[in-house]
């Protein structure tokens, strides 16, 4: 069997290529090159990123990789799909006051499905397509439904991540490295002789100045209180999110958080701790995973940030085919425009976008 396996110079990626091939498998590495050469970006990201203006050093790792392994390696550019769907969500969420997760949809559109494409269309001939994510796969008989598991390592989970792919992407993937602990992929890939065995995580998907990527001119507005009282102003709303606690330059006896956005009025609503703290969200945009959807309330455990450890809470539908989550113990920093995704046990069902 021919694994296409998706490379991004680091270690995660070159374990699963390792073992791939270990297990017997015929193995192709591939990179998908998603900065935009012609981007005139105003800040200096640095390397620590999935995207950086220093993409060639992931290629030559990676490439690197495939020598130490004896296996063919390729670069796909998605630059072009990445920039209409990832970015274009990206710049348009912050402008209308949303956190937005760009990983979520990177995953979806452009890794598990732009970059296999690109791939057959180049002529690859493979049956699988895997990454290094820290998840597990599974096909449930009774349900008729390929699953998503949370990996065994919860503090490298990436599950939450991966809610968006449907059925026919997951019937064409593979996740080696869900039973496995971070300190044993590093040693898998030590032991294969790789370089990257120590090579540090990247850290985010951009690491530099948001503004580097909304290239926006200032579009003063006010902080002010819940009640409306104005504290000083900011120079955009997109500067901001909710839970945020730095950089509002106001001085006060107790800490200010960020509790609101209001997009219209160009206001950034500041409250303190408490303020931050909610019962309920609101989502939209719904994807069901595990399960085809539900018919009645739900008890769950849902996740609204990635490292989160998933909390309790009442999953149950609401009109124009959005969904209430009422969590048993009060949330901070309940962001729009993030992901909250639903469990149960380990088994993710779904997911949608936090509209409020």
């Amino acid at each position: 069997m021919k694994i296409l396996v998706g490379l991004s110079g680091g270690v995660d990626s070159a374990a699963t290529a390792y073992l791939l091939q270990q297990a017997g498998y015929e193995v192709i590495g591939a990179t998908m090159s998603i900065w935009d050469k012609n981007t005139n970006f105003r800040g200096n990201a640095s390397a620590d990123s999935c995207f950086s203006p220093h993409e060639e050093k992931d290629v030559e790792a990676a490439s690197k990789i495939c020598r130490q392994l004896n296996i063919p390696y390729y670069v796909f550019d998605c630059a072009e799909e990445y920039k209409r769907i990832v970015l274009h969500n990206f710049k348009k969420e912050y402008t209308a006051g949303r956190t937005p997760n760009p990983c979520v949809w990177c995953n979806a559109v452009i890794k598990f499905e732009a970059l296999p494409a690109a791939a057959r269309k180049a002529g690859l001939q493979f049956d699988k397509f895997a990454t290094g994510h820290y998840a597990r796969l599974d096909f449930d008989d009774a349900s008729e439904r390929w699953r998503i598991r949370r990996g065994i390592d919860p503090k490298k989970d990436q599950s939450y991540f991966l809610y968006r792919l449907s059925q026919e992407q997951l019937s064409r993937i593979l996740l080696p490295l869900g039973n496995y602990q971070k300190s044993e992929v590093r040693e898998f890939a030590r032991r294969a002789g790789l370089e990257v065995c120590d090579k540090p995580d990247s850290q985010d998907f951009y690491t530099g100045d948001i503004n580097d990527i909304l290239q926006k001119e200032p579009e003063p507005g006010n902080f002010v209180t819940k009640d409306g009282k104005v504290l000083g102003q900011h120079q955009g709303i997109w500067n901001y999110t909710i839970g945020q606690r730095r950089g509002m330059g106001i001085s006060s006896e107790r800490p200010l958080y960020v509790i609101g956005i209001n997009a219209e009025r160009r206001e950034v609503v500041l409250g303190h701790d408490d303020d931050n703290l909610q019962a309920s969200l609101t989502c939209e945009n719904l994807s069901w995973l595990s399960i085809a959807g539900i018919d009645r309330p739900r008890n769950v455990t849902v996740k609204i940030r990635s490292s989160q450890t998933p909390t309790e809470a009442l999953l149950s539908l609401s009109e124009n085919d959005k969904a209430e989550i009422r969590f048993r113990d009060l949330q901070k920093a309940v962001a729009p425009g993030q992901s909250v995704v639903f469990y149960d046990g380990d088994v993710v069902l779904g997911g949608g976008i936090i509209c409020r």
